[in-house]
C-alpha cells in the first residue's frame, strides 16, 4: 500500500482555504468508509501525516477548525470496523509524539486532545444511550412487524381462520421483545469499555513504565501503545469531567433535604465504568502528584450533583489536628 501520510488530501487539510480543507475533509472520509480492512500500522502511518498536517497548520481560527473536523466530523462517521482502530492510532501517536511538541504549538495539540477526549463520550456514551433507546423502541417495532406481516400470510394462507389465536400470539410479542431489549442494554457499553480499556493502556495507564509490556510485532499488526506521558496525562484527568458533562442530558434539578441540588442523567449512564480510569490512577499510580490530581478531579461537585459520588465529611478531629501548632521539643 502506499504512504498514507503523503496523500495529497492530507497536505490539504491544513489549508487555511476553507473549501480545499473541507474538500480533504470529505475526500478522508470517503476514503476511510470504502477502507475498512486498513491495519493498525496502515492507520499509523495516516496519524502521521495527519500530526505533522496539524503541526504546520497556522491561525487559531484554521487550527480550531481542523482540530474539530478531524475529531466531531470525521470520527462520528468512520464504520464500526475502524472507529477504535482509528482512536487507538490517535492516542499512539499523541503519546508518542507529545514530548517534540514545542511550547509555541502545544495549545493547539491539547485543543486537538481535548476535542478528542470530546468525541469519544460523544461517540460511545451518547452513541450508546442512542442505541438503547432504538432497542426500547425502533428494533423492537421492526422485529413486530416483520412477525405481524409473517402471521398475516399464514392466515391468509388458511383463509383468515383463527382470529383469536393470531391476537393471543400478537399479545405475546412484547415479551419476546422484552427479552431482547433486555440482552442489548447488557452489551449496549462494550464499545465505551473496549475504547476505555484503550486510554487505561496509553494516556491514562497509571505506570509510564511496564517491563512486561510486548514488544512491537508488525507481523501480527500490533504496536505497543506509550504509556503516558505525565503532561498529557494531567491535561486528560483535568478535562474528563468537562467533557463529560457536554454529552449527558440530566433530568430536573433537584433540591435535596441537606440543600444540595441534585441533577442525575438521563438513562442508564454507567458511571462507575466512567470514572474507573481516573479511580485507576487514584489507587494504582505509584507517583503521588498523580494520585493527587486524579483525587482532585475525582473531588468534582459535578460528580456529587450527578449521583456518582458522595460528599465527603471532614471530622472535627481531623480540623483541631489541622490547627494545632507546633510546640516544640519538650523538657526531658
Amino acid at each position: 500500500m502506499t504512504d498514507l501520510g503523503k496523500t495529497p488530501f492530507i497536505k490539504e487539510l491544513a489549508s487555511s482555504d476553507k473549501k480545499l480543507r473541507d474538500k480533504a475533509t470529505t475526500s478522508l472520509t470517503l476514503f476511510l468508509r470504502a477502507k475498512t480492512d486498513l491495519s493498525n500500522l496502515d492507520l499509523l502511518k495516516l496519524w502521521k501525516g495527519l500530526f505533522f498536517c496539524f503541526y504546520h497548520s497556522d491561525r487559531p481560527l484554521t487550527q480550531q477548525a481542523l482540530a474539530r473536523t478531524l475529531s466531531y466530523n470525521l470520527v462520528p462517521t468512520l464504520p464500526k470496523a475502524t472507529t477504535q482502530k482509528f482512536l487507538r492510532a490517535f492516542w499512539l501517536t499523541i503519546g508518542r509524539d507529545f514530548h517534540s511538541i514545542d511550547r509555541l504549538r502545544l495549545d493547539k495539540y491539547l485543543f486537538l486532545i481535548r476535542c478528542y477526549v470530546g468525541v469519544g463520550f460523544e461517540v460511545f456514551v451518547r452513541g450508546g444511550k442512542q442505541k438503547e433507546d432504538l432497542n426500547g423502541a425502533g428494533d423492537g417495532d421492526v422485529e413486530g412487524k416483520k412477525r405481524k406481516r409473517a402471521q398475516e400470510e399464514q392466515t391468509s394462507k388458511k383463509g383468515g381462520k383463527k382470529r383469536r389465536g393470531k391476537g393471543q400470539q400478537l399479545q405475546e410479542l412484547p415479551k419476546e421483545d422484552e427479552e431482547k431489549v433486555e440482552d442489548g442494554e447488557k452489551n449496549d457499553w462494550t464499545a465505551l469499555e473496549s475504547y476505555l480499556a484503550i486510554l487505561e493502556d496509553g494516556p491514562l495507564c497509571p505506570v509510564n513504565f511496564d517491563p512486561d509490556q510486548p514488544p512491537a510485532n508488525e507481523a501480527e499488526d500490533f504496536i505497543p501503545m506509550p504509556h503516558g506521558p505525565d503532561g498529557l496525562r494531567y491535561h486528560v484527568m483535568d478535562i474528563w469531567v468537562d467533557e463529560l458533562e457536554k454529552v449527558l442530558e440530566f433530568e430536573e434539578e433537584v433540591t435535596a433535604e441537606d440543600g444540595t441540588t441534585v441533577k442525575k442523567p438521563k438513562g442508564q449512564v454507567p458511571g462507575d465504568l466512567l470514572l474507573r480510569p481516573l479511580e485507576r490512577l487514584r489507587t494504582e499510580s505509584p507517583y503521588k502528584p498523580v494520585r493527587v490530581r486524579a483525587a482532585e478531579a475525582l473531588d468534582d461537585e459535578r460528580l456529587v450533583q450527578w449521583g456518582w459520588k458522595e460528599r465527603k465529611v471532614e471530622s472535627e478531629s481531623e480540623d483541631d489536628s489541622e490547627d494545632e501548632e507546633w510546640g516544640g521539643f519538650g523538657e526531658e
